[in-house]
């Protein structure tokens, strides 16, 4: 038998943005333990805004699992907060009632921040460094400094090592900003991965002195991007039927949801979508080939594939709650009619 060590991870009461949260405890199994093993385990929610002083017990159940590469023996275990009978979902817990499908495809490109001393990594200690220009996809000291791509590259194996499809990472338009791109397949699994992917970025940068960003705007009102948490979706159907006249059914639905969406895409949007660096405005809707403006870019190689394939929705924001953000996506295609037979015909 050996001793595992089993990180716990949640998400907490806070609003409007949850935080992660971890703790481990040891269990032994005879081999690398599957979900089925992985017991309950009960946490103080009065210390995470899940519980009161007088009722404080929360239970947490274990929902997906992977190798922890940073720890010997080590299994992250992702988990969603329960009530006390370990059966009814906590008010908190976002996950169990996403709208999930299997033949739906998540790609999440998250963006953020390094910060060191509560400026971005790079920024002089009063005033700001060059204008946006030469930092996206940069190279050299001057526009990308002397650790964030240290610390980029060894998040990116260790996800590799844990099993997520982290997907690619580059540096940003603003200095100090980063992305990382996560895919799954299902709005939970894909979700999943990018909560594990943050919680890997935020307990390596312990080492490294810096703090991550996640805020969608920090610098305000300046002539520096914000950052985004673009959901690049697609379904069975899109993929493999699709057509003009489903796409613009599915364009007037995303329209007409607008509001829906932005109440799911994460918190002070209004500062990020104003219209300027590459977004459309939050009172606005609007859709455009290869469009780095609008609220849904549409790829040229969708159109050139007879309206197949995937989109980008450019709205999320990268403190926004990805189970949420899968979740009111599919919610939107749901309402559009899908009328194989006819669209089938139609196509060919």
């Amino acid at each position: 038998m050996t001793k595992y060590k089993l990180e716990y991870i949640w998400l907490d009461g806070h609003e409007p943005v949850q935080n992660l949260r971890g703790k481990t405890q040891i269990k032994e199994f005879a081999e690398f333990p599957t979900l089925e093993q992985l017991p309950l385990w009960g946490f103080d929610g009065s210390s995470t805004n899940q519980a009161e002083g007088r009722s404080s017990d929360c239970v947490l159940k274990p929902v997906a699992v992977y190798p922890d590469p940073e720890r010997t023996n080590g299994v992250l275990v992702m988990c969603e907060v329960m009530m006390p009978d370990g059966v009814t979902p906590h008010v908190s817990n976002k996950r169990a009632t996403v709208l999930d499908d299997d033949g739906a495809w998540f790609g999440f490109e998250q963006e953020y921040f390094f910060y060191k001393n509560g400026r971005p990594l790079g920024f002089p200690e009063a005033g700001y460094p060059a204008p946006q220009g030469p930092y996206y996809t940069g190279v050299g000291y001057s526009n990308v400094g002397d650790v964030a791509r240290k610390i980029v590259e060894e998040h990116l194996d260790v996800c590799l090592a844990a099993g997520i499809n982290h997907e690619g990472i580059n540096a940003e338009v603003a200095k100090g900003q980063w992305e990382f791109q996560i895919f799954g397949k299902g709005s939970r699994k894909a979700a999943d991965e990018v909560w594990l992917a943050r919680y890997l970025m935020l307990r390596l940068t312990e080492k490294y002195g810096i703090d991550i960003e996640w805020h969608c705007k920090p610098l305000g009102d300046t002539d520096w991007n914000g950052s985004g948490m673009h959901a690049n979706f697609s379904t069975t159907y899109m993929r493999e039927v699709g057509g003009k006249e489903y796409f613009e059914d599915l364009m007037a639905a995303f329209e007409s949801a607008r509001a829906d969406h932005i109440a799911v895409y994460g918190p002070d949007n209004h500062m990020r979508l104003t219209g300027k660096h590459e977004t459309q405005s939050i009172h606005t809707f609007s859709y455009g080939i290869a469009d780095r403006g609008a609220s849904i870019r549409v790829p040229h190689s969708f159109v050139n594939s007879g309206y197949r394939g995937y989109l980008e929705d450019r709205r999320p924001n990268s403190q926004g709650n990805p189970y949420e953000i899968a979740s009111q996506i599919l919610k939107t295609i749901a309402s559009v009619p899908v009328e194989i037979e006819q669209r089938l015909a139609a196509a060919e």
